[in-house]
């Protein structure tokens, strides 16, 4: 089985809740352990007036209450679109082992597009980097979300 094969199904569950849920802000993730989902989270920023409300902060906060421990290592995050510097950071720190991302963040991302972080030797930890999974499917994703929200403010 490919690459794509295996991840297009936890992969597709964030495609599908983006569409079932109107309020859903992108980027869209899912945390995995033992191929269960334990975390899954969307952006709140705006919602909770909070610039540290991203996905990956509130779904690995999610992830450590229900395994009870900070450290992932066990754990693959799924998210459309690659982590900040904040994001990453709190990655390395939680001892995620594996995150895949759809579109690259040439503007913000930290794991590969502007810096990248998992591969500094100087940190303690490096997670595992599958870039530009469903990179095509994710892109739509981002670019119909804010197309919307560009529409709502209008």
């Amino acid at each position: 089985m490919t690459q794509r094969a295996q991840l297009s199904p936890t992969l597709m569950l964030i495609f599908r809740s983006s569409s079932l849920l109107p309020h859903v802000s992108a980027p869209i993730l899912v945390v995995v352990r033992d191929g269960e989902v334990i975390a899954a989270a969307h952006n709140e920023r705006e919602l909770r007036n909070d610039p540290t409300a991203h996905a990956e902060i509130i779904a690995l906060r999610a992830a450590a209450k229900h395994l009870g421990s900070w450290r992932l290592t066990d754990c693959t995050m799924y998210v459309t679109l690659e982590p900040c510097t904040m994001c990453a950071g709190a990655i390395i720190n939680a001892r995620v082992g594996t995150v895949v991302f759809g579109a690259a963040d040439l503007k913000a991302g930290a794991l590969g597009s502007l810096y990248n972080f998992a591969a500094d030797p100087r940190l303690n930890h490096a997670p595992l980097i599958r870039h530009s999974v469903l990179a095509h499917e994710s892109t739509t994703l981002l670019q119909e979300f804010f197309g919307t929200q560009r529409g709502r403010k209008l």
